[in-house]
């Protein structure tokens, strides 16, 4: 496979207009994010966008400058819901793969906070923190509702390593970058605002990944943006 470095020689023109439209898009006054909350989100987007290769030269400097090992393994556990083990798959292996050539110690400390036990309960309080408390008996509409609560929610959003609000900021980015998700997209951004990521760092959180995914996904997700900043305005009236 070719490394990137390769791509300094071949197309070196093209490469350099490329890193000066990333650096622009890092620096874009009103856009601009913390490093770390710029790495998560750009690891998800890759994820959600199905760009392995990318992913792990991203990973890297992610490790190597805020990133700690556990909260990038979450942004990669958390996907599965999203976009299936089917596509989640080659990125653990990746991921273990770079980690281990770094010398990080693998497995890591587990995360988890419920067992079989608890993931029902659990997860439906989830549901309600951050959808409202119209979730309360979501599960009880059927299997599907229920594997929701339990496995979505319960299994994932109890874990340690990321909080909530970096929880539904991922799970914002996976439904972006994958496409054909608007009517989820615009769910998870309701829960964002629950959780306290205001339209405004999603605007941020969405600019940063353009880069990634390209423009029609980005517009996409634009736009239902602003469909519920027009629903919010509209709830003001």
């Amino acid at each position: 496979m070719m490394k990137k470095e390769e791509l300094y020689q071949f197309d070196k023109p093209f490469i350099d207009r490329h890193e000066a439209f990333l650096q622009e898009v890092i620096s874009e006054e009103g856009q601009v994010l913390d490093e770390k909350t710029r790495y998560i989100a750009i690891l998800a987007t890759l994820l959600g966008s199905q760009s392995v290769d990318l992913y792990k030269e991203v990973l890297v400097d992610a490790l190597d400058r805020v990133l700690t090992p556990v909260e990038a393994k979450e942004v990669v556990y958390q996907a599965v819901d999203y976009l299936g083990m089917g596509r989640v798959y080659p990125f653990l292996f990746a991921t273990n793969s770079l980690m281990a050539s770094k010398g990080i110690e693998l497995p890591l400390e587990d995360q988890s906070t419920t067992d079989s036990d608890t993931r029902l309960e659990a997860g439906a309080q989830a549901q309600v923190d951050i959808f409202g408390p119209q979730m309360k008996d979501y599960w009880k509409g059927g299997h599907m509702n229920r594997w929701l609560a339990a496995n979505c929610f319960g299994d994932y959003y109890t874990r340690k390593g990321l909080d909530l609000g970096q929880r539904e900021m991922i799970t914002f980015c996976f439904l972006s970058a994958q496409g054909g998700c608007e009517p989820q997209l615009k769910a998870h951004i309701f829960g964002n605002l629950n959780v306290g990521n205001d339209l405004d760092f999603l605007t941020k959180v969405l600019s940063q990944c353009v880069p990634y995914i390209g423009y029609p996904r980005s517009l996409n997700a634009m736009t239902v943006i602003q469909e519920v900043r027009a629903v919010l305005e509209e709830n003001k009236k």
